[in-house]
């Protein structure tokens, strides 16, 4: 069975890599073009295209897969590389581009999407961080088969992972990136032996993860504490937590809600107590934290370095 790939960040690498360790041929993977990273700037490979590399499988990195898009000439030749791979399927994950209808319907067996989230719950773009900052008790992967809609295809199969108090964004990215990779797999299985029995979302339960805009780092103390404190563990690795003080921004990275009283904003304890900032509802022990430039730090290095006053 010959299986497309499609897909960019390291999430995605790990289902690629299974897929290849399973010994399934990959005549064509797709990635996103290289980006600008670090602090020089210079050009990075994905993780999908350095994995793709190491394993000589053609590669190709179109702008955009729009045939009426600002780049129709990278569509037109992703086009012809799809067609000419003559796929029985193309896994995606985590990719970043829409796929219009003309690249769901060349595999002979459509699209499948592994998707971080316990479908129809969280459809779209960041369903693992709004997860976590809902405060949902459980999360997991849906391999489902793509259609035109947002993440509204039939679900092909499915595997639920308690989230923990102390899970961030990216500590659940690797267990659910290796759950995918799991599946995937699974699910390629099933699909040779005609074993794949694809189950329609239900109506009831839909909701949507929209994308992480960076303005959401910033830390509005009128919500109750325990609310922060999710925000903040869903936010790591990106975008953080933003708070000013004296008239810089400081980054929040980990903090713990503690019962408190006291204006929202304002700190109520800072010293051999910890560093604690009153909300809506409940006080922040703020943990980790982060001045510009700089590394995080816990907030007893950072209080030894700027002292502040309780109130």
């Amino acid at each position: 069975m010959r299986v497309g790939f499609a897909g960019t960040p390291e999430f995605a690498r790990v289902a690629l890599a299974a897929i290849v360790k399973a010994g399934y041929p990959v005549p064509l993977v797709l990635t996103q073009p290289d980006r600008p990273a670090g602090r020089g700037l210079k050009l990075q490979a994905s993780p999908v295209k350095q994995l793709a590399l190491e394993h000589g499988l053609a590669l190709a990195q179109p702008r955009s897969l729009r045939l009426d898009g600002k780049y129709p000439e990278d569509a037109v030749a992703a086009r012809q590389a799809l067609q000419d791979a003559a796929l029985d399927v193309l896994v995606v994950a985590a990719y970043g581009l829409i796929l219009p209808e003309w690249v769901l319907t060349t595999p002979h067996h459509g699209c499948f999407n592994i998707h971080g989230s316990l479908l129809p719950r969280w459809r779209g773009a960041a369903p693992i961080q709004r997860a976590i900052e809902a405060g949902d008790a459980e999360t997991g992967i849906t391999l489902m088969q793509m259609d035109a809609g947002l993440d509204t295809g039939a679900m092909l199969l499915k595997e639920t992972t308690p989230i923990t108090p102390d899970d961030t964004t990216a500590t659940l990215l690797d267990r659910l990136a290796t759950i995918g990779a799991r599946l995937v797999v699974q699910g390629l299985a099933d699909l040779a032996r005609g074993a794949l029995h694809p189950l329609p979302q239900p109506a009831e339960g839909v909701s949507y993860a929209h994308k992480i805009a960076k303005a959401e780092a910033a830390i509005d103390w009128q919500q109750p504490a325990a609310a922060l404190e999710r925000r903040l563990r869903a936010f790591d690795p990106f975008p953080g937590g933003a708070a000013e003080l004296g008239g810089q921004t400081v980054k929040v990275w980990r903090a713990r809600a503690l019962p408190g009283t006291g204006k929202p904003g304002q700190v109520l304890a800072a010293g051999e107590g910890g560093l604690v900032v009153a909300c809506g509802e409940g006080g922040l022990e703020l943990l980790e934290l982060q001045l510009p430039g700089g590394k995080r730090i816990t907030a007893r290095e950072f209080l030894q370095r700027h002292p502040i006053a309780a109130g």
